[in-house]
């Protein structure tokens, strides 16, 4: 069966969007400092409206400062771009490709306008974020809606953004490469350690986000079916996509936990934190963990300070055999999968999309391309609600089934 796109806003009752003839690719990221003078303009950008003072700034920013003051994440972006464009090259797909970040430069205004006086109109963005949520995937629709309008761009430029890929094999096959490794690690470090038939313990891990955050996560209609929230649901659906991959982690007791926790401690947040989860895994008996960052695309600061350090310290205080995964990076199936992505809306000369179907290996999958009403939405201080890009709620309405 052919399918049905609504004419007045070029998508089905499944939330997905027809192939267009797009003329530039948007690679947006969350952007990081490149240097010790950046580390606070920098995170007063990831603050903003929130009045922290830069005294407890500071405070994260010794993260940065232990590290250079240089977060990793724009030269792996600046490495992820390279791949893609090889990838596209290799394909045959002569759409060029931009780069553009939420908080440190390049920045996304800066970059859509770059994308405009090169004449290009019609933009498929690509984030650097598998998961639905207000930060992993409103707010890049809503700081491209914000820019858009800042920039005098709106109704001159469109852009369009990618489904989640939280389910793709392109995000879930590295960790699984990596899992069977650090498995081998792990029982590598305990028979050396003359325990040979230590109880391992696999640890996925994600950021942890304010608890209305999650709770307001995805539609409305669906979350109202789950058993927990949107956010960890997705979380648990590609840590068993994982698992059922790799025979060696058959009878491993496993478990989903948090990091990087921020904030007034009055404010609710998604828990265990991995730290205190890791002391109770000792206390239980486990002798050795391998971690999973199921909740990174690449190891950012976040990975690089709060797993390879703190909790990386953690284990060698409590006597823990310890080993972390890698992210997808510029894995060979994440670069590809990501083309497969973009090749999913892409349309050819024919007006079809340059792949047909929708990779999808994990539950809840595959996500939609046009976001639901209200879809992870968050009232901001003033009592706005910022406007977005690649939404039912910034279009003409929902389609009828």
């Amino acid at each position: 069966m052919s399918q049905s796109f609504d004419p007045r806003t070029g998508y089905d009752e499944n939330g997905v969007m027809a192939p267009k003839a797009y003329d530039a690719i948007l690679l947006a990221s969350f952007g990081g400092p490149e240097g010790q003078d950046d580390v606070i303009p920098f995170l007063r950008n990831v603050t903003k409206g929130r009045g922290i003072p830069d005294e407890r700034l500071e405070e994260v920013a010794t993260h940065y400062r232990a590290n250079g003051g240089i977060s990793p994440i724009n030269a792996q972006n600046r490495a992820l771009k390279a791949a893609l464009e090889a990838e596209l090259a290799a394909r045959d797909i002569n759409v060029p490709l931009y780069w553009g970040n939420r908080n440190w430069a390049p920045y996304v205004a800066e970059t859509i306008t770059e994308i405009h006086a090169a004449g290009h109109r019609t933009v498929l963005m690509l984030s650097t974020s598998a998961y639905s949520g207000y930060s992993s995937c409103r707010q890049y629709r809503e700081d491209l809606g914000v820019a858009l309008r800042e920039t005098g761009l709106e109704g001159k430029l469109e852009v369009d953004k990618v489904r989640q890929y939280f389910d793709t094999p392109a995000f879930v096959n590295p960790f699984v490469e990596g899992l069977r490794d650090s498995l081998a690690n792990v029982r590598a470090q305990l028979a050396e350690a003359g325990n040979p038939d230590g109880e391992i313990k696999i640890v996925f891990v994600t950021h942890s986000i304010p608890t209305s955050d999650a709770e307001a996560a995805g539609p409305r209609d669906l979350v109202a079916e789950l058993k927990t929230d949107l956010y960890s649901t997705q979380h648990l659906a590609v840590a068993d996509a994982i698992l059922a991959e790799v025979p060696q982690a058959a009878g491993l007791e496993h478990s989903l936990v948090f990091q990087s926790r921020s904030g007034s401690p009055h404010v609710p947040w998604l828990e265990p934190d991995i730290n205190d989860a890791l002391a109770q895994y000792k206390a239980d008996g486990v002798a050795g963990v391998v971690v999973v960052p199921i909740g990174f695309v690449s190891d950012h600061m976040e990975v690089l300070w709060d797993l390879d350090t703190e909790a990386k310290d953690s284990c060698a205080e409590l006597g823990l055999a310890f080993h972390r995964v890698p992210t997808p990076g510029t894995h060979t199936d994440f670069v590809s999968g990501m083309v497969d992505l973009l090749a999913e809306r892409l349309a050819g000369s024919d007006g079809n999309a340059l792949k047909a179907g929708r990779a999808s290996v994990a539950a809840l999958g595959p996500w939609f391309d046009v976001c639901r009403p209200n879809c992870c939405a968050k009232v901001m201080r003033d009592g706005t609600v910022k406007p977005t890009i690649a939404a039912v709620d910034s279009e003409v309405g929902v389609p009828e089934a």
